[in-house]
C-alpha cells in the first residue's frame, strides 16, 4: 500500500546534507515543545488555581468552567493563525511563519504569569486572561504547520513519518516539562504561596522561547519543498490571480474538513486526560494534586518512544492503516478509561490513562506525514494546519469543558466515554472517505 493517502504526495527534491537536516529536525521538534509547553501550562492552571483567581464568584464548578472556557477560548483563535499563517507561510515560506508564532507565544505566555488577579484589578483581569489566552491560541494555530513542513519537507526518501514525528513529540515534552515544573512549584511552595505567586513561575519560563525563535530566524534554512513551489505560485499566481486560501476553499474544503473529523477524537482525548481528569480526579474524587500530576507525567514519557515508533511503521505499511487502528483503540477504550478512573486508585488511573495514551500515540505518530501528504507544497502549510486546528476546536479546545458539563449533567463518567466513542465513529468514517479517495485515484 503506498504510504501517501492522495495522489498528490510529497516532491522529491535534491537531498539536504545530513547535518542540516539534522538541525532542522532539532530546531523542529525544540519549536514544537516548547509552544506546546506555554499552551499546556495554562490547561494545568485551568484545572488548579485560574477559576479562583480571576473567576471568584459563584461555586467551585462555576469557576471551573469559566476556566475551561477561556482555555477553549484559545482553541477558537488557533483556525485563525492556521489561516493566516498557512497562507503567508505557503506565500512567504515556512521559517518567517514558525519564528512569529514563537514570537507571540512567548509574549503571551509571559503576560499571563505577570497578570494581577481580580482581587486586584477587578474584572480587568479576566478580560485580559482571555486576551492572552487568544493570542496563544494564534500562535499555537501558526506554530504547528511551519514546525511539521520544517520537519516533513526535509525529510529523505521513506522517512517522512519518523521526521514528522519529530514534531508530534513536542506534545508529549510540552506535558512532560509543565507538570514537572508545576509539581516543582507545588514541591518548593506552601499552599498558600503557590495559589499567591508560585503558579506563575511555569508561565514565566515562557521567555526562553524568544530565545529559540531568534536560533530559528539566524541558523535555519527555508526548506527545500518550499523554494520549488515558490516559483510555481509566482507562475499561477501571475496567470490566475490566485492564493493557496483560495485554492484550498474551491477545491479543497472536503479534504480538509475530513481530516479535520479524523482527528478530533485524539486531540479530544488527550485534553481529557492531562486536563479534565486532573479536575475530576482532584475536585470530585478527592485525590491529591501532585500524585496525578506525576500519573500524567509517567504516562507521557512513554509516548516519547511510541510516537516515533507508530510513525516510523506507517512509512512501511501505510499511515491510513497506523492512524485508523489508533482512532479503533480509542473508541473501543473509552469505557474501560473511566471505570478504572472512578475507582479513585492512582494504579488504575495509570494504568487508564497508559492505554489511552498508547492508542493516542499510535494515532497522532504518523498524523503530520498524513496531513502533510494531503496537499502538494503550494497549499499545504494553509491545508494541513486548517484541518489540525479545525480538529483542535471540535475536539480539544471543548474536551474539559463538555467534561465538566456532561458530568453535572448526568452525574456520571459514562457520559463522558459516550462522547469519546461518538467522535471515535466520526473519525472512522474520515479516514474511510480518505482511504477510497486514495485507492481511487
Amino acid at each position: 500500500m503506498d504510504t501517501a493517502p492522495s495522489a498528490e504526495p510529497l516532491t522529491t527534491t535534491a537531498p539536504a546534507p545530513g547535518s542540516s537536516r539534522r538541525r532542522v529536525a532539532t530546531a523542529a521538534a525544540l519549536a514544537s515543545a516548547v509552544e506546546w509547553y506555554d499552551y499546556f501550562v495554562f490547561g494545568i492552571a485551568a484545572a488548579l488555581v485560574l477559576g479562583d483567581l480571576y473567576f471568584p464568584a459563584g461555586s467551585p464548578t462555576a469557576g471551573v468552567l469559566a476556566s475551561f472556557a477561556t482555555f477553549a477560548v484559545g482553541f477558537l483563535a488557533r483556525p485563525l493563525g492556521g489561516i493566516v499563517a498557512g497562507h503567508l507561510g505557503d506565500k512567504r515560506g515556512r521559517k518567517p511563519m514558525l519564528v512569529l508564532a514563537l514570537t507571540l507565544m512567548g509574549l503571551a505566555t509571559t503576560g499571563i504569569g505577570l497578570l494581577p488577579t481580580y482581587d486586584t484589578i477587578g474584572v480587568a483581569a479576566p478580560i485580559l486572561l482571555v486576551a492572552l489566552r487568544v493570542v496563544q491560541g494564534i500562535a499555537v494555530g501558526a506554530q504547528w504547520g511551519g514546525a511539521m513542513l520544517l520537519a516533513t519537507e526535509y525529510a529523505p526518501e521513506g522517512k517522512r513519518g519518523v521526521y514528522g514525528s519529530f514534531v508530534q513529540l513536542g506534545v508529549p515534552i510540552g506535558v512532560v516539562t509543565a507538570n514537572t515544573v508545576f509539581l516543582l512549584a507545588g514541591a518548593f511552595t506552601t499552599d498558600a504561596a503557590f495559589a499567591a505567586w508560585g503558579w506563575r513561575v511555569p508561565f514565566l519560563v515562557g521567555l526562553f522561547v524568544l530565545a529559540l525563535a531568534w536560533y530559528i530566524h539566524t541558523r535555519v534554512e527555508e526548506t527545500p519543498e518550499f523554494r520549488e513551489a515558490e516559483k510555481k505560485l509566482a507562475e499561477q499566481e501571475k496567470a490566475e490571480q490566485s492564493s493557496p486560501l483560495r485554492t484550498i476553499l474551491r477545491g479543497h474544503l472536503g479534504t480538509v474538513l475530513l481530516a479535520g473529523g479524523s482527528f478530533a477524537v485524539n486531540t479530544a482525548t488527550f485534553y481529557i486526560i492531562i486536563t479534565g481528569v486532573l479536575d475530576y480526579t482532584t475536585r470530585e474524587l478527592g485525590m491529591k494534586k501532585s500524585a496525578v500530576l506525576m500519573v500524567s507525567l509517567c504516562v507521557s514519557l512513554t509516548q516519547l518512544v511510541l510516537i516515533p515508533a507508530a510513525a516510523a511503521l506507517s512509512d512501511r505499511i501505510g499511515r491510513i492503516r497506523i492512524y485508523a487502528l489508533g482512532a479503533v483503540g480509542i473508541g473501543l477504550w473509552a469505557v474501560p478509561l473511566f471505570l478504572l478512573i472512578d475507582t479513585g486508585s492512582l494504579l488504575w488511573l495509570a494504568v487508564g490513562t497508559f492505554v489511552a495514551s498508547c492508542f493516542l500515540s499510535i494515532m497522532y505518530g504518523p498524523q503530520a506525514a498524513l496531513f502533510a501528504e494531503l496537499f502538494t507544497a503550494e497549499m499545504r502549510y494553509t491545508g494541513a494546519s486548517l484541518g489540525y486546528q479545525i480538529a483542535a476546536v471540535l475536539g480539544g479546545g471543548l474536551a474539559p469543558f463538555i467534561m465538566v458539563l456532561l458530568l453535572e449533567a448526568t452525574g456520571t463518567s459514562m457520559a463522558v466515554s459516550g462522547y469519546i466513542i461518538g467522535l471515535a465513529v466520526i473519525a472512522l468514517l474520515s479516514i474511510k472517505v480518505l482511504a477510497d479517495r486514495a485507492r481511487s485515484r
